[in-house]
């Protein structure tokens, strides 16, 4: 199955979820939106850089060159569906700058791997908890 068939559906059945089961005078639904992931320095203007690994630098500027995931189209497709009030943590592009915040050689023994599902701590989470902090109050 294609990914974002798979990821439309889950995120369908999510909904559905929400949907049903949430009172939106007692309960306040986030979703975290998609966290990017930077295996391809030519999407950030290096195209000699083969991953993340190494990297020391955000991505210049406020738009990432590669554009957004496609995941994100899925995302806010289905969002715009839902009757009840969800609030996006919209984390997507700020996190993409970052192209540096990945533990590469950090994680895993120390041994030299590319990793962009994690993120080093402190940094990119930290901000994503900032703003859905900011959301709550």
């Amino acid at each position: 199955m294609d990914r974002m068939v798979a990821f439309e559906k889950a995120l369908k059945t999510w909904a559905g979820w929400v949907e049903a089961n949430i009172d939106p005078a007692k309960s306040k639904v986030f979703f975290q939106g998609i966290s990017p992931s930077h295996y391809n320095g030519t999407l950030w203007g290096e195209p000699s850089a083969k991953s993340c690994l190494g990297q020391k630098q955000p991505v210049p500027g406020s738009t990432y060159p590669g554009g957004l995931p496609p995941a994100v189209a899925v995302l806010k497709g289905v969002l715009s569906k839902i009757k009840k009030p969800v609030v996006l943590l919209d984390i997507t592009n700020l996190s993409l700058l970052r192209k540096d915040g990945h533990p590469s050689i950090y994680g895993l023994g120390g041994r030299m791997a590319m990793d962009c599902s994690h993120w080093c701590l402190a940094g990119v989470p930290d901000t994503w908890n900032e703003i859905l902090y900011n959301l709550i109050l």
